[in-house]
């Protein structure tokens, strides 16, 4: 079937994939701009002028950048924590969820006010640091981990997509002699895919980005994860800065200043989310769905 646009559907369209053609462009380019500065010597790149692809092309950047044996500490210590942090986020947000959708559940309306009512205002920095203090946390690896288990978004979507699943399933499973743990993770659990993985791509990006809890509540500087470690670099210095000195039989300087390998270490940063994201994209997006549907 042949359909015949009027004269301004047409107009519409063009303006639609030019105003789309220019966000995506101001939405990509910061990226691209990284992308390209950390593959371009510092030196250079400080004279300015590269916008678009690399003026003097070098992996040199990269290559200091894993000379410093802090990133691989660094990124060590911040995958372990995403790891553990979305195993064990996704297993007690899953637990309580589960508990908290059954309406015959003594004290739910209980639980379900106090989960919320956390949520309403904080401590404070400094109490919140000295509790962290007492429980020996801030100069231990569960630091990132033991704190960040329970969210109350998580849980409330996730709570959400159980109370969703017909009531007859649960039942039918008690009768056939089902125990809770075994209804919840070979009925419940296969049934909210979509939500799971969303709640793991919120739970591990968090964790990937957060620099904030390393910063100011880790008292070991080697257990700073990648993120922090990428924020105190570029607190150090200004993009001017040259990290070479000059050298006493040239003269010359280094081809990487502050500002280049700030770009590599973004780009080390940024690449293990740009390369997972693709394949949970699918789930994130049924599951934001969902959850908008639902709730």
């Amino acid at each position: 079937m042949i359909i015949h646009q009027t004269r301004s559907r047409k107009i519409f369209v063009v303006f639609n994939y030019i105003f789309m053609t220019l966000f995506a462009f101001v939405t990509f380019y910061p990226f691209w701009y990284v992308f390209i500065a950390s593959l371009n010597t510092g030196r250079d790149f400080a004279r300015g002028g590269v916008y678009l692809i690399p003026r003097d092309f070098t992996l040199e950047n990269y290559s200091l950048a894993f000379q410093n044996s802090q990133i691989f500490k660094s990124l060590t210590i911040s995958v372990g924590r995403t790891v553990l942090g979305v195993i064990l986020g996704l297993l007690f947000t899953a637990l309580m969820a589960y508990a908290l959708c059954i309406k015959t559940l003594p004290g739910r309306s209980f639980f379900s006010f106090f989960f919320y009512f956390t949520t309403i205002f904080g401590g404070g920095m400094v109490p919140y640091y000295i509790l962290l203090r007492d429980l020996g946390l801030n100069k231990s690896f569960w630091l990132y981990v033991i704190p960040s288990i329970y969210n109350f978004f998580n849980f409330l979507i996730m709570r959400t997509s159980f109370a969703a699943v017909p009531l007859e399933i649960r039942e039918s499973a008690q009768l056939d002699g089902a125990s809770e743990p075994r209804i919840l993770f070979q009925l419940y659990v296969p049934l909210s895919t979509a939500i799971l993985a969303t709640v793991a791509l919120f739970i591990g990006v968090g964790h990937w980005n957060d620099w904030f809890t390393g910063a100011y509540y880790q008292s070991r500087v080697d257990l700073y994860p990648a993120a922090t470690l990428l924020q105190k670099l570029l607190n150090e210095a200004s993009s001017t800065i040259k990290v070479g000195q000059e050298t006493a039989s040239t003269g010359s300087l280094q081809s990487y200043t502050s500002q280049s390998l700030q770009m590599a270490f973004v780009m080390i940063l940024t690449m293990p989310i740009v390369v997972v994201y693709p394949f949970l994209q699918k789930y994130y997006v049924k599951g934001i769905m969902i959850g908008s549907i639902k709730g």
